[in-house]
């Protein structure tokens, strides 16, 4: 009976872990006599509630229900790079502790810090299960391409070479997008595996279809009712604002959208600065009863997305990105919305254009976001289209399940591979 260790270094309750790590999780327990093993990193404030024993008893027992079996060590923030590296420690010392004690077969690290811990913790253990690096983006990029990191300084210099090794030291790798395989791995485009025979899949962020499904056309019709949206056009968006989110060009296409159609209206769903995005719409001149800014649970998305037209994506252009899955894009077409998005993150541009279900803009101007609503507009309902593009790749069941699952299967049952 094969024992795997999944590390995360998020907490069990944020929304990231609800939508795009237990819902994987749960279909990795598919396999036939897998026994899966969870390890998560508590922010202060939810490992003193977790320390009083039920809450955390709660949530072992529904995990266990799953075929999960929880464990969780405190998460630590400030001073960052010493709060990490302590945190690095701890979970490299549980995860050796627990090889020893389980006889785990299979290791897997989503990105790179937890599988520092498991590749560093295999290193010392008598047992060598194998080790999955679960890449998802180009970390040490990303923290230079949003000014966190200088560019060629020490920390990023640091984490390359980590980042190289522990791509040495890896038995598989998971990569969120083509153009992300293309980079890192280029001989897996046709082989499936890397040049020293290991394996290499492409899994996208997924979302489960059928939350979306029940999100039919009563559902739409309720929710335009209490939005009061019944008889006008709505264009969505979901996410945080800032950063790599494009604030000023998504206000921009809404503005342009209003003065297509005055009776446009604005729905955001966004978990932080909620009072500023709506500060901001005002001073554009949107009037109350032209928006509306939620945050909502992740479990009512596929309502509000139910009542929605058409969606936007508008998300800085650059190296890191082109590693990026949105898990938007999938939520989006899955509600069966057309969606509106900028080229160079990850391969969204060469979805939406190969699959026909939306349009890419060629620059942030009002030219620009006028052709793109003009175009769409043409398409009619693309609504079946849509669901069609996202049951075909972003399938939580059909796509990231069967596709983890292979990708265990092989690791578990394949000879150790050689590395360079």
């Amino acid at each position: 009976m094969p024992n795997a260790l999944y590390i995360c270094y998020f907490g069990i309750r944020e929304p990231l872990v609800q939508t795009q790590v237990l819902p994987y999780l749960r279909e990795l327990v598919k396999i036939e006599g897998l026994r899966m093993s969870l390890v998560t990193f508590e922010p202060k404030s939810e490992a003193q509630e977790l320390k009083h024993g039920k809450v955390a008893s709660d949530l072992k027992n529904d995990l266990a229900a799953l075929g999960i079996d929880w464990h969780w060590l405190r998460y630590h923030k400030r001073p960052s790079v010493p709060a990490t590296a302590w945190d690095t420690l701890r979970g490299t010392v549980f995860t050796w502790r627990f090889i020893g004690r389980n006889k785990i077969d299979l290791l897997h690290g989503r990105v790179h810090l937890p599988t520092l811990m498991a590749a560093v913790a295999r290193k010392f253990s008598r047992t060598k299960p194998k080790l999955l690096f679960d890449i998802r983006g180009f970390f040490p990029e990303e923290y230079t391409d949003a000014g966190v990191w200088p560019e060629g300084g020490w920390l990023y210099r640091m984490t390359k070479r980590v980042e190289r090794w522990l791509i040495k030291e890896a038995d598989g790798f998971v990569v969120l997008t083509e153009k992300a395989r293309e980079i890192l791995f280029p001989e897996s485009l046709t082989t499936g595996a890397d040049k020293s025979g290991r394996p290499v899949e492409v899994i996208p962020c997924c979302v489960d279809l059928a939350k979306f499904a029940s999100a039919g056309s009563s559902l739409r019709d309720t929710m335009r009712q209490r939005l009061g949206v019944e008889d006008r056009k709505v264009i969505v968006y979901v996410g945080s604002f800032g950063g790599w989110y494009l604030t000023g060009e998504m206000l921009d296409l809404f503005e342009a959208a209003r003065a297509a159609d005055p009776a446009t209206f604005v729905l955001i769903l966004t978990q932080r600065d909620k009072d500023k995005v709506t500060e901001s719409l005002r001073k554009r001149g949107f009037s109350p009863d032209e928006f509306f800014v939620e945050s909502v649970a992740p479990g009512e998305i596929p309502a509000h997305l139910a009542a929605s037209d058409i969606a936007i994506s508008f998300i800085k252009a650059c190296y890191s990105k082109l590693s990026s899955s949105p898990t938007k894009i999938a939520e989006y077409l899955a509600a069966g919305l057309p969606i509106v998005a900028n080229p160079g993150v990850g391969d969204v541009d060469s979805l939406i254009e190969g699959k026909q279900v939306g349009a890419i803009i060629n620059d942030f101007t009002p030219a620009s976001y006028s052709a793109a609503l003009a175009e769409i507009a043409k398409m009619g309902n693309v609504r079946s289209r849509c669901r069609e593009a996202a049951a075909a790749e972003f399938d939580l069941v059909g796509t990231a399940g069967v596709k983890y699952r292979s990708l265990y299967k092989r690791m578990l049952e394949d000879d150790k591979v050689g590395k360079d």
